[in-house]
């Protein structure tokens, strides 16, 4: 029993890779980052800083302010007709959102990939890891300011997040749930649930209402007012340094970022919400299959191994070829979204399947002209950017961090996350 056990703690580990070793998650306040830091996991002298759930404390924020009045920077938010914001609505949604019994064995919520004080993403895994430590082949996408995404998952598949919050909770390496009916019903038996849809909705709980309650809570994540915005929005020349200035003037000139990451005269989503072939995704399902892998088991302890040997033990990982996937238009062949760039300091690691764990690397990569295939971006060239340049880009991009990231943290911090043993 003691192997078995073993076994499968070890395949696990396997499913995906580490990034919380030291320099890999950007440096930020007390709030932000993993749970427990793993500097020094490989050491005798390591102490771990975990801590019980218990302990997981933060203070409920006014959420339907930061619909109503978006930080500066942000346009108004988009609310479609059919779900209109209510408080109550936003109280649901963010209970159901935190709540790990939603999970098919009550352990896994959406929060557990789209982690508060980890961008709203997960900084310690390159691609995610859903119910019983069953991989996934993307990276988690942040959740700030998703109310203004035009196209949902990486590859667009989804239009409006009352549809796509479903995908997790029925994917079998996410939530695990089998069916849509295992989930009503488990809501049902729940008490703390007993009239809760009814009184927010004026009807029962049904797909429809737990679709808007989360996609309500959802709309309510939006974070801005950055030094950049204080700056540029704001006319505060005080709130950058000379380095961001130079910065924003390369993104939006020299190296034309701007082109796919838009910014307008009175707001900046930074992004187009238009999906783009990079060359990234090419390189990586074209690329020969090496004899043997590097696999992290552990923060600091890497091992290799057969490739035939990881493939008996773990699912193959399929094909990633982005749009193509929706469409069937070879054209679309390695097409993904164009993320948000706000707070994108607190989202490593970078790209649809987390290949890049710094900014650095990301823009390494752009500045070589991504990578040449057929289907290539015509706005994907050369940036022959200095070092100096590259510099103040990454400087710029680092001053995109909203001023009340901390409020949505402490707010996640505040949420209830089920009693897992009902």
């Amino acid at each position: 029993m003691k192997n078995k056990l073993f076994y499968f703690l070890f395949i696990a580990l396997l499913s995906s890779v580490s990034y919380a070793e030291k320099g890999n998650i950007p440096a930020a306040p007390q709030l932000h980052g993993a749970g427990d830091d793993k500097t020094g996991y490989d050491t005798k002298n390591y102490i771990t800083n975990s801590k019980a759930l218990a302990t997981r404390v933060g203070k409920k924020a006014d959420l339907m302010a930061l619909i109503k009045q978006p930080p500066l920077g942000l346009p108004a938010v988009p609310i479609p007709t059919h779900n209109p914001i209510t408080v109550e609505k936003i109280d649901l949604g963010r209970k159901l959102f935190y709540d790990r019994r939603l999970s098919l064995n009550n352990t896994f919520s959406c929060a557990m990939c789209h982690v508060p004080e980890q961008g709203f993403t997960h900084n310690e895994l390159a691609t995610s890891v859903g119910l019983e430590g069953r991989s996934g082949r993307r990276n988690n996408p942040t959740l700030y300011n998703i109310a203004y995404a035009e196209k949902l998952f990486h590859d667009g598949r989804e239009d409006n997040l009352e549809q796509q919050v479903w995908g997790p909770l029925l994917a079998h390496n996410e939530m695990g749930n089998p069916s849509p009916g295992i989930v009503l019903r488990k809501i049902r038996a729940l008490e703390d649930y007993n009239g809760l849809f009814e009184r927010v909705f004026g009807k029962p709980l049904n797909m429809e209402t737990i679709g808007m309650a989360l996609a309500t809570y959802q709309r309510s994540l939006n974070s801005a007012n950055s030094p950049f915005d204080q700056w540029y929005f704001g006319q505060n020349e005080q709130a950058v340094s000379a380095n961001v200035k130079n910065g924003f003037k390369l993104f939006s000139g020299k190296a034309n970022c701007i082109a796919c990451h838009t910014v307008k005269k009175d707001h900046a989503l930074f992004t187009n919400n238009l999906l783009h072939n990079t060359g990234h995704g090419f390189r990586v399902s074209t690329q020969p299959r090496p004899a043997k892998q590097m696999i992290t088991i552990a923060p600091g302890q890497t091992i290799e191994i057969e490739s035939d040997l990881f493939d008996s033990v773990s699912e193959k990982k399929p094909n990633d070829v982005g749009l193509y996937e929706i469409t069937e238009n070879p054209a679309d062949r390695w097409k993904y979204k164009t993320p948000t760039l706000r707070n994108i300091s607190l989202t490593a690691p970078y790209m649809h399947d987390g290949a890049f764990k710094t900014l650095k690397e990301v823009i390494e990569f752009y500045n070589q002209g991504g990578v040449p295939n057929e289907d290539l971006d015509p706005l994907i060239k050369p940036l022959n950017l200095t070092y100096n340049e590259q510099s103040d880009l990454l400087a710029f991009l680092n001053s995109l961090t909203g001023s009340n990231v901390d409020e949505l943290i402490s707010d996640g911090f505040a949420a209830p996350v089920g009693d897992t043993q009902q």
